[in-house]
């Protein structure tokens, strides 16, 4: 009796729960559509709402927006493996955070080819030594550091690609017995595979560098370490290895690892070496940084805003505009320094001054995107030095930078006089150029201008795409450039975004030129000539004009230039002052 009612009450209650489930999906289907038209106004509530698959779900703006920009801001392909391979050991994290933050092909293109340009020795070359050498040093690693991953992994992969072949190796390939030298404690051993490469001077690090590398895993994958401790193979055998110290009972084996950063044991030079620990750390993590910026001091004037302390250093500063791509803008900067501002050291009957130049470019919210820094030599004999005073000396450098606001910040530094500073900071506005608007580049006053081989076109100083165009810089913001009676006006120009005609699948524009007298308001030229003499099919142009001041009387002038576009139905004008003297 008991038994048959114990059954009725299990068949019961598995036939309940055998029904929940079916129950439960046909609520949760009819209550789907609901949740669903609930889940299309409320974005903020779709994650938690139940019943509803994440994967197919609306995304809301947020999300897509969030979306969108990881894609564009991933890595892919080459830029991936130059990011993470060819230059891991030497990039800057300020350099990665920047070109982390780039949305497109086009940016990081002009990014790397300013990374390396950056580095070059020579940058008037249109060879960069630097980076040879540094793919050369990869290969060479790849070749002789390899030990179960590619060589440019290894540490003495990482020391040979950022400092080079060292000065000289103390090379222990199979290890075995070894006398200590008495700073390491004295005695015999037996010890693991090491190597100690020795630099006499690394700059920014210092000068009789040595730096151990131990192979403990005896696979030839040789690590880099603090502890010069850490190739002695028996130091964690019972008896095996002792120090001097140990030898003679005044020490016992165990007191090696009673803290501090090696494990040496007790020496003569015990606590001497015990007293470096800090420097050893210092150097360690100088090794594994990437190579400092060469004008540090500079740079703290930029980072920080130190105020002067000595004699300013005078210098002027012009900023262009030239449309490289849609979303990448080429702003040549210009600095004009003085010789009668620069410290100049006579020796052998020759003047030399030098001058240090630290640049950086960064956005509102203070992120860098571009630095750049330089030495600028100037020698004069000795005996003409005083009649070249006013002479001026330009520094040239082209970034490449997205539309958009920055902080320009430039320092330099007169090295022959430490005290002897000069600090600018301004606000660049990098136009935008759109499409479907006509518009153009800066209007360039020059004192020279010239057609450059095809070898060197968009390389070196003072070189925007086929022509070498040096501009006059002004003494000020507000002052125009300064012309002689004995030279050339020289002035370019680009044009961006004419109209094609359907038909003729030509350009239709008339592009003015005139020099007014600004102190009568007097035309002095006006003159004016067809789009199609200088490409009747493109909708880029390019304007290079030389006109002799000889017939110009001292005074201040203003040249115009002015494009009137038939098809378009646009116009746009761009002026620029100067005096003749």
């Amino acid at each position: 009796m008991e038994t048959g009612r114990l059954s009725l009450i299990l068949a019961v209650a598995l036939g309940a729960a055998t029904c929940i489930p079916y129950t439960y999906a046909q609520q949760t289907q009819q209550s789907q559509p609901a949740q669903q038209s609930t889940a299309q106004s409320d974005d903020s509530s779709q994650s938690t709402q139940e019943g509803q698959n994440p994967l197919t779900r609306q995304l809301s703006d947020k999300e897509k927006f969030k979306q969108q920009k990881e894609l564009k801001n991933e890595l892919h392909g080459t830029y991936k493996t130059w990011l993470n391979v060819d230059v891991k050991w030497i990039i800057t994290d300020q350099e990665r955070k920047a070109f982390l933050s780039l949305t497109n092909d086009e940016e990081r293109d002009a990014f790397i080819e300013q990374f390396w340009q950056r580095r070059n020795p020579d940058p008037d070359s249109p060879e960069n030594t630097y980076r040879e050498e540094h793919y050369r040093r990869i290969a060479y690693a790849n070749e002789h550091f390899a030990a179960g991953k590619p060589g440019w992994m290894t540490d003495r992969g990482m020391i040979y690609i950022k400092f080079g072949p060292a000065d000289d190796i103390e090379s222990h390939p199979s290890g075995g017995l070894y006398e200590r030298p008495m700073d390491e404690g004295g005695g015999e051993t037996s010890t693991y595979p090491f190597e100690v490469w020795h630099y006499r001077y690394l700059e920014g690090i210092g000068e009789n560098i040595d730096i151990e590398f131990v192979d403990t895993c005896m696979c030839g994958d040789y690590h880099m370490t603090i502890n010069r401790g850490e190739k002695d193979a028996l130091a964690h055998v019972p008896g095996g290895g002792p120090t001097l110290y140990e030898q003679m009972g005044m020490a016992k084996q165990s007191d090696r690892f009673q803290g501090g950063l090696e494990t040496l044991g007790s020496g003569p030079y015990a606590s001497t070496q015990q007293a470096k620990e800090f420097d050893r750390l210092e150097l360690f993590a100088k090794l594994e940084a990437p190579p400092t910026v060469k004008f540090k001091d500079l740079e703290s004037f930029v980072s920080n805003h130190k105020l002067l302390t000595g004699p300013i250093f005078p210098f002027d500063v012009r900023t262009d505009f030239v449309k490289v791509t849609d979303d990448t803008i080429l702003v040549p900067i210009t600095l004009q320094i003085k010789n009668r501002d620069i410290t100049f050291n006579t020796k052998d009957g020759v003047s030399k001054g030098v001058v240090n130049i630290f640049g950086r470019v960064s956005t509102i919210t203070d992120r860098v995107v571009q630095t750049f820094e330089d030495t600028v030599e100037v020698e004069q004999p000795a005996e003409l030095l005083s009649k070249t005073l006013n002479t001026d000396n330009l520094y040239w450098k082209a970034l490449p930078l997205r539309p958009g606001r920055y902080r320009l910040d430039i320092a330099i530094k007169d090295v022959n006089n430490p005290d002897h500073v000069g600090v600018y900071a301004r606000a660049v506005d990098v136009p935008r150029y759109d499409d479907d608007q006509l518009s153009a580049s800066s209007l360039i006053l020059a004192d020279k201008m010239e057609r450059v081989p095809s070898k060197q076109i968009g390389t070196g100083n003072f070189i925007i795409g086929n022509t070498y165009i040096r501009p006059r810089v002004s003494d000020s913001a507000t002052a125009p450039a300064t012309f002689h009676r004995d030279q050339n006006l020289n002035f370019w120009m680009q044009v961006y975004n004419l109209g094609i005609d359907e038909k003729s699948k030509q350009n239709d524009a008339k592009i003015t030129y005139e020099i007014i007298d600004t102190t009568s308001n007097k035309t002095l030229l006006d003159t004016s000539e067809d789009s199609k003499k200088l490409g009747a099919n493109l909708d880029q142009l390019t304007v290079e004009k030389s006109l002799p001041l000889a017939s110009l009387q001292p005074g201040k002038y203003l040249v115009k230039v002015m494009v009137d576009d038939s098809i378009s139905k646009q116009e746009i004008a761009q002026s620029a002052p100067f005096t003749v003297e």
